[in-house]
């Protein structure tokens, strides 16, 4: 790893057992693997990554983007350490937070604040630190007014809010950003920027996908394109997304 890379993936691949992808059911395997229903007849996988290397250094904000299926968010479960490659080597330095699955962890019959200190420890913190922040986490999510009633009455977007504010007060080194800014209003989308720039501002290194084009050319230092889990392009985040909307044009 470069000296001031916190990641690195060296010929990187990733396969699936293809029975997990097929039970995910028709609709994905139509929409997202017709190309590859002959090679799981021959070889019962599905190759998600296929000899991927990159690294990001210290404090650049690193866009991913391709289509739904071209191997992003394998490369986020990846880097969060939840995924393992099936061949190459996958490097991290620091503290990670995923901001992968917002809500995953949280109890319907629990409170939205019993659920901040449930989710706060499974991402790693102690209960008193999850305390120490509970004020800012709730003020953060705009839910005051609900923070005490249970889970199961709040909606998908307030329940992704809440997510979203406990794992940005986890204090991260590496940020791992897969579409949450899609959720909440468009107020709040631009709170969730303006506190991704602030993070950016104190050095966080943050590794950014999303199928919202203009927010990769604000925000991102440099972007790379997957296609079909191969790299494409890496470079300016400008000239990358100009050669994504080209290729899917063409296509």
């Amino acid at each position: 790893m470069s000296s001031d890379a916190v990641v690195r993936f060296h010929e990187v691949t990733k396969y699936y057992p293809a029975s997990n992808i097929a039970s995910r059911g028709m609709k994905h395997l139509i929409l997202h693997l017709p190309r590859h229903i002959a090679a799981f007849s021959r070889k019962k996988t599905f190759c998600a990554l296929d000899g991927v290397s990159f690294e990001v250094p210290h404090g650049e904000c690193f866009g991913i983007i391709g289509r739904n299926g071209s191997g992003k968010s394998t490369t986020l479960g990846l880097i969060a350490g939840v995924l393992r490659p099936s061949r190459g080597t996958v490097e991290t330095q620091g503290k990670i937070a995923p901001l992968l699955e917002l809500g995953a962890g949280f109890h319907a019959e629990l409170s939205g604040r019993d659920n901040i200190v449930l989710n706060g420890i499974l991402l790693g913190l102690t209960r008193a630190r999850v305390m120490e922040h509970m004020d800012q986490i709730i003020a953060f999510s705009e839910l005051e007014r609900f923070i005490d009633q249970p889970l199961r009455t709040y909606s998908t977007g307030m329940i992704a809010r809440l997510g979203f504010s406990v794992a940005v007060h986890l204090e991260p080194d590496i940020l791992l950003v897969d579409e949450v800014l899609a959720v909440g209003d468009e107020a709040f989308q631009e709170k969730c920027l303006r506190k991704m720039a602030e993070f950016r501002s104190q050095g966080v290194t943050i590794i950014f996908v999303t199928h919202k084009l203009t927010d990769v050319e604000k925000i991102c230092d440099r972007t790379m394109l997957l296609m079909g889990g191969r790299v494409q392009q890496i470079g300016n985040p400008q000239e990358v997304v100009r050669e994504y909307r080209k290729r899917m044009a063409q296509a």
